[in-house]
């Protein structure tokens, strides 16, 4: 018979965070506040907190849920997830205001771009 070591007792690798979530809810007018925005700044924020959004009556409510600490051990408040998030719902609108402004524009470019790549098919070497 062989006789094997004793081993020694592994300390977990994960702790237990359950208690460590930061719970922020931000609400919006639906009347001024889009909803593409709102999702856009949710898909954003993935990296570091959960958004739902939820349809009121006029608001658009946001409940984002964090961890704490972040992935890599930076430590998160709720002001700060709240700040973040503003900060991306406010460049989002940014973003939709100017791909609004800018789309005729983005349309003749892109007519002549495809316009001059299917006169030059049409063309015979």
């Amino acid at each position: 018979m062989r006789l094997t070591l004793p081993m020694l007792r592994m300390h977990q690798a994960v702790t237990d965070q359950r208690g460590a979530l930061i719970e922020v809810t931000v609400d919006f007018d639906s009347s001024i506040q889009s909803l593409n925005a709102l999702e856009a700044a949710a898909y954003r924020i993935i990296g570091i907190a959960t958004c739902e959004i939820e349809k009121g009556v006029d608001r658009f409510i946001c409940h984002l849920t964090a961890r704490k600490t972040s992935s890599r051990g930076e430590p998160l408040d709720a002001d700060a997830l709240k700040v973040k998030f503003l900060y991306l719902v406010t460049d989002e609108n940014l973003r939709l205001r100017i791909a609004d402004k800018t789309e005729g524009v983005r349309n003749v470019i892109l007519a002549l771009a495809f316009g001059s790549l299917a006169a030059s098919q049409k063309d015979p070497p």
